[in-house]
C-alpha cells in the first residue's frame, strides 16, 4: 500500500531562539511518526521563514537534518507564509501547522493523524497550552486570560486556529480554500480560513490528545499586553464576521450586531470591573477589562478601524487594509506593536 505523505510547516519570523527550542522536538515526532509502519505515513519538516533576510537559515543549518527543507517567503505576513506551505507541500496529503514558539509534547503528531483517519474530516484541531518564562501575575491569572478551551476528541468545531491544526490537502484543494491575505498582519487568518472551510461543507474536529506547549515571554504577560490582546481578538472577529457575509445587506446587519453585541460587552464589563474595584476582586476587575476590551474592539471594527497585530515597520495600514477601512485605521505606530510577526 502507497504510503500517505505529511508535512509538518514551522511558520517563523525573527525569532531563532524559540526556534532552535522547538525544532528538535518537531524533528523527533516525525521521525517517531515515519517509524510507525502501521500508520502509514511518510512525513517531513518545512521551515517557512517569513524574514526576507532569512534569519533562520542558521538554526536550520544547525539542525543538518535530511527531513527538513527550508524556504523564504519574503512577502509580509502570517498568510503569504501559511500559503506558501499549501504550495510547497503540494506532493503530500496531509499539512499539520505549528508555531516557531511552540513546543510539541509527548503526544502531538501521531494523536491529530489517528483522530483525522478516524473522521475523515478536513480538518484537525490539537490543543495549545502555555508556558511561562517568568511567573504571571496573579490579576492576569484572575481573569483567565490565557485558558484555552478543552472538549472531547471528535467533537465538531466551527473555529479553529493554526497553531496546531492538520489540515487534509486533498479535500483543502478540492475546496479552493486558501489564507486571505488581508489579514497577513491583523492576525485571525485562521479564523477567516476556518470559517471559510465550514462555509464550504469542511468538517473541523477537536484532538484533545494532541498537544503542543506555547512559550509565553515575559513581555506578554502585562497587563497592558493581555488588554491590547483582548481588544485586537474583539476587533478581529468583526473583521472575519463581515469577510464571511454573503451580501452588502449582510454586511450591514452584521456590522449593526457587531456593535449592539459590543456594547453589551463593554456596559457589562465596566459594570463587572467596578464592582472588582469595590470588592477587591482580582477575578472581577480582570474578567471585566477583558469583556469591556473585546467588545470595544468589537465596536471600532464594525467601524473600519483595523488593528495591525503583526504589523512591521513603514508597513501602511491604510493601504492593505483598504478592504475594511470605511474612515480610518488604527495604524501600528498609534497602538504599537504587541506581537512579533
Amino acid at each position: 500500500m502507497k504510503k500517505l505523505r505529511l508535512t509538518v510547516c514551522v511558520l517563523t519570523y525573527k525569532r531563532p531562539a524559540e526556534l532552535r527550542r522547538g525544532l528538535p522536538h518537531v524533528l523527533e515526532h516525525v521521525s517517531r511518526l515515519n517509524g510507525h509502519e502501521d500508520v502509514g505515513i511518510m512525513a517531513d519538516v518545512l521551515v517557512v521563514d517569513n524574514d526576507p533576510e532569512g534569519s533562520a537559515a542558521q538554526v536550520v543549518r544547525e539542525m543538518d537534518s535530511p527531513l527538513m527543507t527550508y524556504v523564504v517567503e519574503p512577502e509580509p505576513g502570517i498568510s503569504a507564509g501559511r500559503n506558501r506551505a499549501l504550495d510547497e507541500a503540494l506532493g503530500s496529503d496531509l499539512l499539520v501547522y505549528i508555531d516557531d514558539d511552540e513546543r510539541p509534547q509527548e503526544r502531538w503528531l501521531l494523536p491529530l493523524v489517528q483522530t483525522w483517519k478516524e473522521s475523515g474530516a478536513a480538518a484537525v484541531m490539537g490543543r495549545v497550552v502555555s508556558e511561562f518564562e517568568h511567573e504571571v501575575d496573579p490579576w492576569i491569572t484572575a481573569g483567565r486570560f490565557f485558558v484555552r478551551r478543552r472538549m472531547a476528541t471528535g467533537t465538531a468545531i466551527d473555529v479553529a486556529a493554526a497553531g496546531n491544526l492538520l489540515l487534509d490537502l486533498n479535500q483543502i484543494r478540492d475546496l479552493g480554500i486558501r489564507f486571505d491575505s488581508s489579514f497577513g498582519l491583523t492576525g485571525a487568518e485562521d479564523t477567516l480560513f476556518s470559517g471559510m472551510l465550514r462555509n464550504a461543507g469542511g468538517k473541523i474536529v477537536w484532538c484533545d490528545e494532541s498537544v503542543a506547549s506555547d512559550f509565553v515571554p515575559a513581555s506578554r504577560t502585562t497587563r497592558k499586553w493581555v488588554l491590547a490582546r483582548s481588544w485586537s481578538h474583539g476587533n478581529s472577529a468583526t473583521l472575519v464576521d463581515l469577510k464571511l457575509a454573503g451580501s452588502s445587506r449582510q454586511q450591514q446587519l452584521r456590522r449593526l450586531r457587531a456593535v449592539a453585541r459590543g456594547l453589551l460587552r463593554v456596559g457589562g464589563g465596566a459594570a463587572r470591573y467596578g464592582w472588582g474595584l469595590v470588592t477587591r476582586s482580582d477575578r472581577h476587575e480582570a474578567r471585566g477589562l477583558r469583556a469591556a476590551m473585546r467588545g470595544a474592539g468589537m465596536i471600532a471594527g464594525a467601524g473600519g478601524l483595523v488593528y495591525q497585530e503583526y504589523g512591521r515597520n513603514k508597513q501602511s495600514a491604510s493601504s492593505i487594509y483598504r478592504p475594511f477601512a470605511r474612515r480610518s485605521v488604527w495604524s501600528r505606530s498609534k497602538i504599537g506593536r504587541y506581537a512579533d510577526h
